[in-house]
């Protein structure tokens, strides 16, 4: 810990090694809640429960799809109070979780929109695994991306995946093989124009 002072106040600021110990611990945590089994200890950061360690990939999350009829309800109220069109918020939640509250990326992300926890706290998301929370942050998230880029769903959903920042800096789509993959992918399950 590093003790920074300001007016005589002394006040505690995490290290960065804190602040990843503080989030590898919620993430645990949340896993621990979400399978009812205690997480192993990880060998790196992203590591979670259901990481198949003999394939080296990520098997499904411990959680069937959400029931359609529930998540068309929440697509549907959140394209409405936010202006997005449910087909985006529906292929998002499709191309990032296929609909599984419980999903955890090897990134870190959480839930049907997959917010990453930074992203989460932003948008007020206090439980991302919660669907009603998680699509409704999700659906704010593309919101401000689509007015940010004038609505440019491509340039939207490359932000999506690669965050604004990586957008901005390449001027377009970056030339990330996932986020392309991502882009064209989510692009092609869209109502054509």
């Amino acid at each position: 810990m590093t003790i920074a002072t300001f007016s005589g106040v002394m006040s505690a600021q995490p290290t960065p090694s804190a602040a990843l110990a503080q989030q590898r611990a919620s993430v645990l945590k949340q896993v621990t809640s979400l399978t009812g089994k205690a997480a192993p200890a990880p060998d790196s950061f992203f590591t979670v429960p259901w990481l198949d360690a003999v394939a080296g990939r990520l098997a499904p999350p411990p959680c069937d799809p959400m029931a359609k009829p529930e998540l068309d309800q929440l697509i549907e109220q959140n394209a409405k109070q936010q202006g997005v069109k449910s087909e985006l918020i529906r292929a998002v939640i499709n191309q990032e979780s296929g609909s599984r509250p419980c999903a955890v990326s090897s990134k870190g992300a959480q839930g049907l929109m997959q917010l990453m926890p930074g992203t989460a706290e932003q948008l007020s998301v206090a439980d991302p695994f919660n669907a009603k929370q998680n699509v409704e942050g999700g659906t704010k998230l593309l919101k401000q991306l689509l007015a940010k880029y004038n609505g440019d769903v491509a340039l939207t959903l490359a932000a999506y995946n690669a965050g604004p920042g990586r957008v901005d800096r390449d001027g377009g789509v970056p030339a990330i093989p996932e986020t392309m993959s991502y882009v064209t992918s989510i692009l092609a399950k869209l109502p054509k124009r």
